[in-house]
Parts: structure tokens; sequence; C-alpha cells
């Protein structure tokens, strides 16, 4: 049997949900009728590209498989190199995403006989033969089609992926095949979500599925299909200029692609372009929390939350606690005990909207009780990215119609993601089965694969089987 998960990427629920609704998607509206229905599910933050496949291929979240966002810095200076320490998986150092990956989470494509990929920004355990779209020559190929924000030209390479993708499965079935269809993100961020182009790109991902189903029906072949998405979009009509805002503040700045910095204050580090991870006093070697940094950098805060861009500032405080400030909503804290989230208001502040205290038992119970708010699965995804050693020490989830990087990108967004924002936290699942229990997170998707192919799951992952 063969297991392929399509990763629809950048595509929202109700823009999938709409789509199949009108009859635009013939082969994935069969098989929400025929098989397990189209579901809702949280994605990580950094609901970004990247990080946001962790779940899928470790059933992990992002600060957990060492992946903290698609742009990151390296306190320790053990990771990365000088002059910066900095790692940005958008371009030549996305191929070190499998080397950055927490050596005790297994990959999936480790995890089963054989397995293939394509456009996967994560490979560890793929031979390079199994791994469409990684070399050289598609790279600059990509490259160049990216630079140029050449829309079409993504629609080109995606049905083309397709196409391979769909040959080697019928010539040679592999225990899991993991397709990226990059086209609708890559439409979205410049023409808009609710382009006619998502709907092209859209189309695609249905041909995918209509030609692998056909193929296995054709020749007898049992196959089990998913499709899926990592993140959301929302649109965007302002752009700050985080690292350049820093600056003006008297900061000395490194931000990526240019890390040559007069001094090291601050490292900013932004992903999706609707998050950013902020390190403040890179001299230091060891982690600081808030607390220590607070004497020098409150003042900086304080002007950051009163940006128009900036939505959550967010503030670990220690391992298992974050402070969380809104600019009218006031701050609440935000801990972990074990298995135990808890969510406890400041002076009356409730920045994250969920009305009075928290105190439940279980991620579940975390989950359900963020899920019907603008910032599903907030506990568990604040604490467990927080933790992390290569989290910032200060964070920004921006505002609606803002993001965070004003300068040095290809083409002028006008819809982005990353955030903590309901738009791109929330995303669609389309099964082939009913699943047994109702499906929460992408981090389920890792351990329900493992289930259908017979194979052990690790002691340690994030999410759990729907099967």
């Amino acid at each position: 049997m063969t297991l392929v998960i399509l990763v629809a990427d950048g595509a929202r629920p109700d823009t999938l949900r709409s789509a199949l609704d009108t009859g635009a998607l013939p082969a994935l509206a069969r098989l929400r009728e025929e098989g397990g229905g189209l579901h809702e599910v949280t994605s990580v933050f950094p609901s970004v590209t990247g990080p946001a496949y962790t779940p899928f291929l470790l059933g992990r979240f992002p600060g957990a498989a060492g992946i903290p966002g698609i742009r990151w810095w390296d306190r320790a200076r053990t990771a990365t190199r000088w002059p910066d320490y900095a790692r940005s998986y958008v371009g030549a150092e996305a191929r070190h995403a499998d080397r950055d990956l927490a050596p005790d989470a297994p990959t999936l494509f480790e995890s089963v006989p054989r397995a293939l990929a394509a456009l996967s920004p994560l490979g560890r355990g793929l031979a390079l033969r199994d791994r469409i779209g990684f070399g050289i020559a598609f790279g600059i190929r990509a490259g160049w089609t990216h630079f140029r924000g050449d829309v079409r030209g993504w629609l080109v390479l995606d049905r083309e992926l397709g196409r391979r993708v769909c040959e080697r499965v019928r010539r040679d079935p592999p225990d899991v095949a993991f397709l990226a269809h990059p086209g609708i993100d890559k439409v979205s961020h410049q023409r808009g979500h609710g382009a006619p182009e998502v709907f092209d790109a859209m189309r695609i991902v249905d041909e995918t599925a209509a030609q692998l189903r056909a193929d296995a029906q054709r020749d007898g072949r049992p196959l089990r299909l998913w499709v899926v998405s990592d993140h959301g979009h929302s649109p965007v009509r302002h752009h700050e200029d985080l690292a350049g805002l820093l600056a003006a503040w008297g900061l000395g700045v490194i931000a990526h692609p240019w890390v040559f910095g007069r001094g090291r204050d601050a490292a900013v580090m932004v992903s999706g372009n609707a998050m950013s991870h902020v390190y403040l006093d890179l001299r230091r070697r060891t982690r600081p929390w808030w607390p220590a940094l607070a004497p020098r950098f409150e003042a900086i805060a304080s002007r950051l939350l009163e940006r128009p861009s900036t939505d959550l500032l967010i503030l670990p405080h220690a391992v298992d606690a974050v402070e969380v400030r809104h600019r009218t909503r006031g701050a609440a804290m935000v801990t972990r005990c074990g298995e135990r989230y808890g969510y406890s208001p400041v002076a009356g502040g409730d920045p994250l909207a969920l009305h009075g205290t928290i105190d439940v038992e279980g991620r579940d119970a975390a989950h359900d009780a963020c899920a019907a708010s603008d910032y599903p699965d907030a506990l568990v995804q604040l604490t467990h990215l927080c933790g992390s050693a290569r989290c910032g020490d200060l964070l920004v989830s921006a505002a609606r119609d803002w993001d965070l990087r004003a300068k040095y990108e290809p083409i002028p967004h006008v819809s982005s993601h990353g955030a903590l924002h309901a738009e791109h936290m929330r995303v669609p699942l389309l099964l082939d089965a009913p699943p047994v229990r109702a499906p929460r997170r992408t981090t389920d998707v890792f351990p329900s694969a493992l289930h259908v192919l017979g194979r052990p799951a690790p002691s340690v992952l994030d999410g759990a089987s729907f099967y």
C-alpha cells in the first residue's frame, strides 16, 4: 500500500471548501464525499512553510524539531557560522534544514522502507534520487521563477512536479509519497488569496489527486490519499520594516539578507512575513529570559507595542512561562507545567481574548479552550515555541493588514502569513477514510501516517493518530 500526502501549501479551509462546493475540484470533491470528509485543523506557530512542515514529517512542533522559524539566530553558535550566526531557509541555506532538525526526532522518510518526496523543504532519510525538486538545476529554475515573481511559472512547475510524482508512484510504488504543491502560496503572496490564479493552483492539486487515484484503480494497487495545508493567508496593505525600525531607535541590528550590522544588540528574523523572532543582547552565549532583559529593553518593547503593525508582543519569561501583551487588551501569562496549561490575566488584561482565567489538563483541552478564538491553540503553541532553545527573546505577531518585512522581497506581498491569527493557523485536512477521533492539529498527520502504514511511532510526539 502507498500513502500519498499532498500539501496544498497556503490553502485556507474556507477557500478549499468553496472550490469543492462549486465543482471546481471534482477529484477532491469525490474524495470528500466518498472518504473521510474535510476537516479543519490547527497548524503551528510560526505558521510558515518549513517550520509548519515539521508536524507532517516529524510529528513535532517547530521549536522541538529545531526549526523555530524560516529565519532564526543561533545564540549558542553551534549550528551556524561566523560572522552572523544566522540561518535563513530562503535560498542556499535551505540545504542546512535537515542538519538543523533535532537528531532524536525521526522523520517520516526515516520511518518507512521506501519513501518519495517532491519539493519538500525537509528530506532527512531520503536518497537523492527520491527527492524530486531538490537538485541544483531545479533550484536555479525555481529561484529564477521566484525572483522574477513569475506566478504562471510556478503553476508550470507545480504541474510538472505532480506529473513526475504520479509517474514514480505508478512505476515504483513507495510506502509513502509526500508532495508539496507551492502554487497556492506563491499566487496568494503576489495576487491575493482570492485571486483567480489561486483556484488555478488548486486545480493542479486536483489533477494530481485524480491521476494518482486513476492509476491505482487501473493497476489494482491499494492507495491512501490525504490533502492538507501548512498555513493560511490574510491580506496585507501595509509593510513595517521591523529591522529598520529597531535600527532607527538606536539598536545595532542584523537581519537577512544584510547581516553585517553595525552592532550586536538585536537580530531580527522574520518568518512569513507576519511574525518575527527578535534576539537581544547578542553578546550573550546563553539564553537570557525577559526578566533579565527588561531593564535594558522594556522601553523598546513598549514602543513596539504602540506600533499599529504589532498585534501581540510575546515575551518568554522561562522555559514554561510566556508573557503576552496587546496594545488595548493588556497582558497575561501563559504557562505550562507538564501537560497542564494556564492563562492568567495580569491586572485584568486579556490579550488573547479568551475571556478569563484558564487552567486545563492536557493538550486537547488546551486546544479546545482556544479553538473558537482568533488565536487557535495559542496556549500550546506559545509555550512550546518559546521554551525552545532557538527561540527569540521577544516575538512579534503582526496585526491584520500588516507584515514585518518591507524590504528585500522580490515582489510586494499583498497577502501574508506566519502570525497566530485564525486565518493563518486554521488549515484544511481532507481524508480518504473516516477518522476514529476528530483531528485537531497538523501534528496528528505524522502518527496517523505511521498507523495506517503499520509502522511504530516514536515515544515522543506532539500529536496523536486520528485512526
